[in-house]
């Protein structure tokens, strides 16, 4: 299985995931406009957003950010996404977990 890049399309599609609850829908439709700006369906926004993907390493790299453990790491690994990805990832679902206590308090 060929090495995953973690580009704008894959970025994107993780936040998509990590804010599918947010509510805020000024932050929904501005990440809608990204996303189709970088080439991506309705249908696989739609998939992000209930954290999936068509792509086998991205949907891989969604649970990983979703759900950050060892199980879901090895899991990736073994789909083809680097250590530094995955520590990449993990900082990103870090990143936005903090953001969203912060609005909660």
């Amino acid at each position: 299985m060929t090495g995953f890049k973690l580009d704008a399309r894959a970025r994107l599609s993780i936040e998509l995931a990590l804010t599918a609850a947010s509510g805020d829908s000024v932050f929904i439709r501005q990440q809608e406009k990204d996303a189709k700006a970088l080439g991506m369906t309705g249908a696989e926004i739609d998939m992000a957003r209930s954290g999936s993907s068509f792509d086998f390493q991205l949907s891989r790299a969604i649970a990983l950010a979703l759900a950050t453990n060892d199980e879901r790491r090895a899991r990736a690994t073994r789909a083809g996404l680097g250590a530094q990805v995955c520590a990449d990832i993990e900082k990103m679902a870090i990143s936005y977990m903090d953001r969203s206590l912060l609005k909660s308090a």
